[in-house]
């Protein structure tokens, strides 16, 4: 009875290896020369996960609660605990608030922050008594600013275009990161919770530079950003609004819809959507159905 006991415990770890096997050879095969990039559906805030060409895993935002690790879950085989790079754009509840779950859940390689402050948040607070304890266990503490270039493989790498300076004391918007996520001919502009004055500023900075094929409306489509001379310099064929049906806020604005409706800009929105997945090739992008 004992030895038909070792050899049935034999047999599950054998079909448990090889499980693990398939799945991660299933998984390189897929994102193979092609970058992923999915809006994730946690109600009101902002939670983009990415994968690139080469399979490294960046999380930009989390939402305000546990909702993004359900998110992730779908996205990832059940066994990878891991993520290559974790930023957080600013320190508000719907951006940050699930975050610390996600750094206690998964091993996270490099954790990027903006410098701006919220001294009296306590979601503030448990984000960064969790990059505190992921820097005890290895992890890297990265504090954004203009310039900076991430590698994440394949060709694929994301800009920061702001901040561009130190921003500790600034309304929590107006000091979130905006990262320009590149691949070949094709771009992801994704600028968190920046208001138009801010948008503005990086016309003057960049121009014709910031244009890139998906834009994610600014503030979850709040009047107070996307403004049309920033859009227009962006010039995107897709939009994403990221935000939660119930919000109490109005998004997206009324106003905001219908500039993109000016634009002739196709428009998704993860309340009636869902989940949003773009896939690009380097060449062009097309939404995964």
């Amino acid at each position: 009875m004992q030895k038909s006991a070792k050899m049935l415990l034999a047999v599950v770890l054998f079909l448990l290896c090889l499980n693990v096997v398939i799945w991660y050879a299933a998984s390189q095969a897929s994102h193979t020369g092609v970058l992923t990039v999915s809006f994730l559906n946690i109600g009101q805030g902002d939670a983009i996960y990415i994968e690139s060409p080469t399979g490294q895993q960046v999380l930009i935002d989390g939402g305000k609660n546990r909702a993004v690790l359900r998110e992730l879950s779908k996205m990832t085989p059940w066994f990878d605990r891991t993520l290559d790079v974790v930023i957080g754009t600013h320190p508000d509840l719907d951006h940050i608030g699930g975050l610390p779950d996600v750094l206690t859940r998964y091993r996270v390689s490099t954790v990027m922050r903006s410098s701006v402050h919220d001294e009296e948040g306590t979601d503030f607070a448990a984000f960064n008594k969790a990059i505190e304890t992921e820097k005890n266990a290895g992890a890297n503490e990265v504090v954004a600013a203009r310039g900076q270039i991430i590698d994440i493989g394949g060709d694929a790498y994301i800009q920061i275009l702001f901040p561009d300076r130190d921003v500790p004391l600034v309304e929590t918007n107006t000091g979130s990161i905006v990262t320009r996520l590149v691949y070949g001919d094709t771009a992801f502009m994704l600028t968190g919770d920046s208001p138009e004055s801010i948008e503005e500023y990086l016309v003057r900075l960049d121009g014709s530079k910031l244009r890139s094929t998906v834009l994610k409306a600014g503030h979850h489509g709040s009047r107070t950003s996307s403004s049309p001379l920033f859009v227009g310099f962006v010039d995107p064929e897709y939009v994403v609004f990221s935000r939660g049906c119930d919000n109490t806020y109005g998004h997206p604005h009324e106003e905001v819809v219908e500039l993109f409706k000016r634009f002739e800009i196709q428009t998704f929105d993860t309340c009636t959507n869902r989940r949003v997945t773009f896939m690009s090739d380097g060449n062009t992008v097309t939404l995964k159905k």
